[in-house]
């Protein structure tokens, strides 16, 4: 009887080593853990998707504890205590590493395109003057043309809107703060030179450049609050704007009421040339490294595209755009340019500060 429980009780004791191993394999006794870190505003949508959040906690244990920067900004701002950045450009990535030194990994999460965002009447504007064209249903401005009609400037009244005030321009944010106004500087500054602009050719354009930026007056420091601000003043105080493509499209689906009421008058326009935002993923430390593997998985990367527009490699963003509601998407983005490199985008920041 003696030996009958004692091999009873073996066959239990392996039964529970062996289950173990395999909740240990499934990840189950993974400790939870909370990444702390600053993220670009227009990924808080992200973020805060319950989906993406149970996501993280089911299959990685993991809680991202985050606070929202410009992700210029975030690279001088206070690391302590933070596991990563969570910034919108690579731009910012060679940024970090020139400041604090070599991240222990890195990596691009997912994409989305710099695009126009204006109104309706600027749109029929824009293509009354030739500016604009219409391809498979989709705006292309020439961002060439429209950069000319800024440095003469040409007032809204001379493209038949004698109801917006001064010249035109496009609003963007601060170039020095926040990576979409950087994007869009250094994409002004290649059509300026006619090129990619580099270290030797952008010192020619930098006063053209700076006269631009100067009539803009008060820049947002992030792209969230730019967005923002276009929905809510209206025509007459941002008739134009420059930020991500995915702004719009994460918009429609969260608040499909109000796009209901605003998509006959707001309209989206790819820039040829644009720029690739690429956002990236720092890891500062060890920890940090978890949140690579967590923010790619597939489940992760179809939410990031069906309901909040970023461009992944993995949710047929080449096809698949009629969740949005939002008409106008380009299935795929051509006319890509480069960015200028990091040494010449620090003389546009030095030249726009």
């Amino acid at each position: 009887m003696g030996n009958k429980t004692r091999w009873i009780g073996l066959l239990i004791l392996i039964v529970v080593i062996a289950a173990g191993g395999i909740y240990l394999l499934l990840g189950g006794g993974q400790e939870p853990v909370t990444l702390r870190g600053y993220v670009g505003g227009e990924k808080i949508g992200l973020l805060e998707d319950p989906e993406v959040q149970e996501t993280l906690e089911r299959e990685y244990q993991i809680t991202l504890d985050y606070a929202r920067a410009g992700s210029l900004d975030m690279v001088t701002a206070d690391h302590t205590g933070r596991d990563f950045l969570f910034p919108s450009s690579q731009t910012a990535l060679e940024y970090y590493q020139q400041v604090c030194g070599a991240p222990v990994k890195s990596q691009i999460i997912f994409n989305t395109p710099i695009v126009l965002y204006t109104h309706v009447p600027v749109l029929d504007a824009f293509q009354e003057r030739g500016l604009v064209t219409e391809r498979d249903g989709c705006y292309y401005m020439d961002l060439a043309g429209l950069v000319a009609e800024i440095e003469v400037g040409t007032t809204w009244a001379d493209l038949g809107l004698p109801e917006l005030y001064g010249t035109v321009a496009v609003n963007t944010t601060d170039p020095v703060r926040s990576n979409s106004g950087n994007m869009f500087a250094g994409l002004l500054a290649n059509v300026l030179c006619g090129e990619v602009a580099d270290e030797e050719n952008v010192d020619a354009i930098l006063p053209r450049l700076r006269a631009i930026f100067e009539k803009l007056g008060y820049m947002e420091a992030s792209s969230s609050d730019l967005f923002d601000q276009f929905l809510k003043t209206g025509m007459g105080a941002k008739p134009i704007i420059a930020a991500y493509e995915n702004q719009l499209l994460e918009f429609a689906v969260e608040n499909p009421e109000d796009w209901e009421q605003l998509k006959d008058d707001i309209v989206m326009i790819y820039p040829t040339p644009t720029v690739w935002s690429s956002h990236i993923y720092i890891a500062m430390d060890e920890a940090g490294t978890a949140g690579i593997d967590a923010l790619l998985d597939p489940e992760i990367q179809r939410l990031a595209w069906e309901k909040h527009g970023f461009r992944t490699d993995v949710s047929g963003t080449d096809s698949d755009n009629g969740q949005f509601g939002v008409d106008h998407i380009a299935p795929s983005i051509t006319q890509v340019a480069a960015m200028p490199s990091y040494a010449t985008m620090e003389k546009i920041v030095a030249a726009l500060s």
